[in-house]
């Protein structure tokens, strides 16, 4: 199984590292073209605006929604969370506006208020080690979404279907249950494909 990581900006390599933990092939994507080979998506932090011009420039915002419109599975991490969001607050136009969340940029504070910590996750069996840095918050979510966790009564971890996001770096520590959760849902989405 290839699961890519659009390499943009953010964390790449430490996701790949990441899923290649968790059991699969990372792929550093760099244009539209490689989609075709990969079972699932991941875009990883860094800055939403950025990367959402960056998509713009190179093709990625139609390639990632066909991608995404033939079932297969994207998992946004901190920015790639709000560049996955149907709605921005503050009036930023949305990116790939797949998934039915609304979301509030650096919701939790600065760089300073960068923090990390447990947190109970549907779906996985430990609690997962999270990294919140200048982390955004899911504000509301539509009747298709499912709450995966919660810090302080606040949405951090949703998913739609096929669709995951976090407001928290997942690739940041040495715990891969969340990309093995990822790649469970790649195997659910070709399954159902067959």
């Amino acid at each position: 199984m290839k699961v890519g990581v659009l390499a943009l900006q953010g964390a790449v390599a430490e996701h790949i590292r990441s899923i290649e933990h968790a059991g699969a092939e990372g792929v550093a994507v760099k244009h539209p073209g490689q989609l075709d080979e990969l079972g699932g998506l991941i875009i990883p932090g860094g800055e939403s605006t950025t990367i959402g011009k960056l998509m713009r420039k190179y093709g990625f915002i139609d390639a990632v929604r066909f991608f995404a419109a033939q079932g297969k599975p994207v998992f946004g991490t901190c920015a790639g969370l709000i560049v996955m969001a149907k709605e921005i607050e503050g009036g930023e136009e949305a990116h790939l506006g797949l998934m039915d969340i609304k979301v509030s940029r650096n919701a939790f504070g600065r760089q300073r208020e960068s923090f990390e910590t447990d947190l109970e996750v549907k779906g996985l069996r430990a609690p997962l080690r999270a990294v919140f840095i200048r982390a955004p918050l899911i504000t509301a979510v539509g009747d298709s979404v499912e709450v995966l966790s919660t810090y302080r009564e606040e949405i951090v971890t949703a998913r739609q279907g096929h669709l995951l996001v976090s407001s928290f770096h997942p690739e940041l520590t040495d715990d891969s249950s969340l990309h093995a959760y990822f790649l469970e849902m790649i195997q659910s989405s070709e399954a159902a494909v067959k």
